[in-house]
């Protein structure tokens, strides 16, 4: 599509102009991949936390989750369902929405020959910047999710707006609402550079060695299933690149670690502890995520006459 100005502009590049209703429409679709996503997998969310923070005690996905339903019941793997559909849903609006909105601003910075040269680079700063924002609308929340679930029965509270008021009613404690923002921009931000690059050089790749035709020549199953695909192989690299700093968020909610700080924790739980327990949760959870997120986001986006994310 040419830009009414008819220079090269990267926001009519698709098969609709990027304005003010697109970027509002990638929001939504923003908020029905994460939220919806997040919280149906909460069940492996608290057995992964519960691994990371006591790992002599829960040792193992199935062990993990038949113990804590052995110890709270059903309604115990499905502690912090509120703060995470809330969190995740506020979270995937700036993450999807903003990384458009980034990635069209710095293309046109660039200019078009530099845009397809450095695309790469793009793509990463594009998702760097929204995860930023992403993150502070997320901390509060994901701080009060992992307090849910890591906290012994009966010493914290369980329902949404009990955990919410004993989060600010202990603030000093808990440093909320922003205590674990470093922590979780040192998870969240290589997991969405690592998330978008990845996602946007698969599809990439898919359409230029086996989709070899112009991309709208193939139908919307095919194009979607290039998308979950490409999006599950990208959840698996970032669920590797962001495990260590996901294991400190996780720590941090820790009764024990109350007043230490990140460096300490770190240095406590050694290296190779923080990167690799309960990585194998992880990675199923993480790459199967990630595949659906962006499976629904592009199902949304063609929906509303959008077209699906990437190409050639």
């Amino acid at each position: 599509m040419a830009s009414p100005s008819g220079k090269w502009d990267a926001r009519y590049l698709g098969p609709v102009p990027h304005d003010t209703s697109y970027y509002a429409k990638c929001m939504l679709g923003g908020v029905l991949a994460c939220g919806v996503t997040h919280a149906g997998i909460t069940p492996l969310d608290v057995a992964k936390c519960n691994m990371q923070v006591n790992p002599a005690k829960y040792n193992g996905l199935a062990p993990t989750l038949k113990l804590l339903s052995a110890e709270e019941g059903s309604r115990g793997l499905w502690k912090g369902f509120g703060p995470t559909l809330v969190g995740y849903s506020l979270q995937g609006m700036f993450k999807y929405g903003l990384y458009e909105v980034f990635k069209d601003t710095y293309m046109n910075l660039a200019g078009e020959e530099a845009s397809n040269k450095y695309k790469p680079l793009i793509w990463l700063a594009g998702s760097a910047s929204a995860e930023v924002f992403a993150d502070i609308a997320l901390c509060p929340l994901e701080m009060t999710k992992v307090k849910i679930q890591t906290s012994p029965t009966g010493t914290f509270p369980i329902s949404f707006g009990a955990a919410l008021a004993q989060m600010k009613a202990t603030k000093a404690e808990t440093r909320y609402p922003f205590g674990s923002l470093v922590p979780l921009w040192s998870r969240q931000i290589p997991y969405t550079m690592a998330k978008f690059f990845f996602f946007e050089k698969i599809v990439q790749l898919f359409y230029t060695h086996v989709f070899t035709a112009p991309k709208e020549t193939y139908s919307k199953g095919t194009q979607l299933g290039v998308t979950f695909a490409s999006g599950y192989l990208a959840g698996v690299v970032c669920a590797i690149v962001s495990h260590p700093a996901d294991s400190l968020v996780s720590l941090l909610g820790k009764a024990e670690n109350k007043g230490k700080s990140v460096g300490q924790i770190a240095s406590e739980t050694g290296v190779a502890t923080l990167a690799t327990k309960g990585l194998g949760t992880r990675v199923i959870m993480i790459g199967t995520l990630t595949g659906f997120q962006w499976w629904i986001y592009d199902t949304f986006k063609s929906a509303m006459g959008m077209g699906t994310t990437g190409g050639k």
